[in-house]
């Protein structure tokens, strides 16, 4: 790890994690992006794929990183199929510190999910 000389751009500490409930294995690569809201609607801070553990930490830099309303858009019908009863999930959020981690994971199954704040 190369050492800390106060250079390196500081990022929010927000991840994700998808774990499939139906195989009990963890959804890989399936994109989702992170929206904030602003006063004309929803705006992208950034994107990405679930890693082989079905993981995805953001690097938002601190800037773009403060108190307000955010939102998950997990695109999954590509990981469930054609049929996905739920072809994509919209989870919303507030930040209210914008100094602590955010841990948004989803539990995925073809006909439900459920989401909780993690740590």
């Amino acid at each position: 790890m190369p050492a800390d000389d106060g250079t390196a751009e500081a990022h929010a500490r927000i991840s994700t994690h998808i774990l499939d409930t139906v195989s009990g294995e963890p959804a890989r690569d399936v994109y989702v992006r992170l929206e904030r809201r602003d006063s004309e609607g929803w705006r992208r801070i950034d994107e990405g794929r679930t890693d082989a553990d079905g993981r995805l930490r953001y690097r938002v830099p601190l800037n773009e990183w403060q108190a307000g309303g955010y939102r998950l858009l997990f695109y999954v019908e590509p990981y469930l199929g054609r049929d996905a009863f739920f072809p994509e999930i919209v989870v919303a959020f507030h930040v209210h510190d914008a100094e602590r981690h955010y841990h948004v994971p989803l539990l995925l199954s073809r006909y439900g999910y459920t989401t909780y704040r993690g740590s």
